[in-house]
């Protein structure tokens, strides 16, 4: 699923497009369905911003589009009329450009969903404070990597970034909330958004340190990396056992 870094970077390619009056349309049959296009079609786009791992594309007339990219969604901009296999689910088209939504299922004219966020972990600057309070009113039987992972905590970490800033801070995703310290959830924050930022500004994710690469060697200390389902969508967490000491999940 893409990460708030890859909608900041998303947000960060369509801006050619803001101050241009749109041509909209939707050449995929289930996207035509939600009448989208006829609302945005023909008014100004004002401004696209990335709020966690959703999109958000604001129009003249206060209509705003929410896009939220799933499991495989891409949002890329292209020239004007350039040919294309295949059926977008929206191209919103400018002057010179064209923005082009791939495989992105969910587009809604209301922000609902957003109120239900925690603060951003792209923002500048992060709001570690509002984080660290919204995980103290949690459940403290959770694993740490569990609530980094809930959207409504912290807006913006996958589970890519969530294996690597908790290497990165040496902490591991299979401990309870109640064993770890302030100050440790804090250093796992810190590291999420310099990890997270670096790669908007770079404009790509570097190479993984433990993400998907069970049983190869820990790039710290050669341990043996290891993975395992965790949460009720059983989302694989990434880890070293050595560096990163926690519970085996096996037993837990």
């Amino acid at each position: 699923m893409p990460e708030g870094d890859s909608l900041h970077r998303a947000a960060r390619r369509l801006q050619p497009l803001v101050g241009q009056r749109i041509e909209a349309e939707s050449p995929h049959p289930r996207a035509q369905a939600e009448r989208v296009a006829e609302r945005i079609d023909g008014r100004v786009l004002e401004s696209v911003e990335a709020v966690g791992k959703n999109l958000l594309l604001r129009f003249e007339g206060n209509v705003v589009l929410r896009s939220h990219l799933r499991m495989s969604g891409r949002w890329s901009l292209r020239p004007r009329g350039e040919r294309r296999v295949g059926k977008p689910w929206l191209v919103l088209r400018g002057e010179r450009a064209e923005g082009v939504l791939w495989n992105g299922p969910v587009l809604e004219l209301h922000t609902r969903a957003i109120a239900r966020l925690g603060p951003d972990i792209l923002e500048q600057p992060p709001r570690f404070d509002a984080m660290l309070a919204r995980m103290r009113r949690v459940d403290e039987t959770r694993w740490l990597g569990e609530a980094l992972l809930d959207q409504s905590l912290v807006a913006g970490i996958g589970n890519m970034w969530l294996a690597e800033a908790l290497w990165d801070a040496e902490l591991s995703p299979w401990r309870r909330l109640r064993d770890v310290a302030e100050a440790e959830r804090r250093r796992a924050l810190e590291s999420a958004a310099r990890l997270m930022r670096a790669s908007v500004d770079a404009g790509r994710s570097r190479g993984h340190q433990v993400y998907r690469r069970s049983g190869q060697p820990c790039p710290r200390c050669h341990t043996r990396i290891r993975s395992w389902g965790q949460g009720d969508d059983n989302r694989m967490a990434y880890w070293c056992p050595v560096c990163q000491k926690g519970e085996d999940p096996r037993g837990a």
